[in-house]
C-alpha cells in the first residue's frame, strides 16, 4: 500500500514540474531576461525544467506498477497520472494566470474524469 502512496506523491511532483515546463514559460515572459530569450532559449529552459519531471515520473511508474510489486496496473497508473495532471494544471492556471476561470463545464468534465477513474479501478 505504501508503494501506491509513493507512486502518487512522485506523480504529483512530476506533474508539477511538467506543468511549469509546458506552461510556465507563458508567464515567465514577464521576467525581463526571460522575455529577451529567443524561442530556442525558451525551449531549452523548459526542457531543463522538464528533466526534473522525469526524475519523478520514471520512479513513480516503476514503484507503482504491479509488474514491479506495486499496486497499480499500467492503465490505472496512466489514469491516475492524467487526473493528477488536470488537477495540478487547474490549480496552476488559476493561481498564475488570473485571466483564466474555472467554469461549470470544467467542473462537469472533472466529474466525468472521476467517474472514469472509478470505472477503471472497478474490479
Amino acid at each position: 500500500m505504501k508503494e501506491g502512496f509513493y507512486a502518487v506523491g512522485l506523480l504529483v511532483l512530476s506533474n508539477t514540474f511538467m506543468t511549469f515546463a509546458w506552461y510556465g514559460h507563458l508567464k515567465f515572459k514577464e521576467i525581463k531576461w526571460f522575455a529577451m530569450l529567443p524561442l530556442i532559449g525558451v525551449v531549452l529552459v523548459s526542457w531543463g525544467i522538464a528533466l526534473f519531471e522525469y526524475f519523478f515520473q520514471v520512479p513513480a511508474n516503476r514503484i507503482g506498477y504491479k509488474g514491479n510489486g506495486g499496486p497499480f496496473t499500467l492503465v490505472e497508473l496512466k489514469v491516475i497520472q492524467e487526473v493528477i495532471t488536470l488537477i495540478i494544471f487547474t490549480v496552476f492556471s488559476l493561481l498564475f494566470f488570473k485571466t483564466e476561470s474555472f467554469r461549470l463545464n470544467h467542473f462537469i468534465g472533472f466529474v466525468f474524469l472521476v467517474l472514469a477513474v472509478y470505472f477503471i479501478f472497478k474490479k
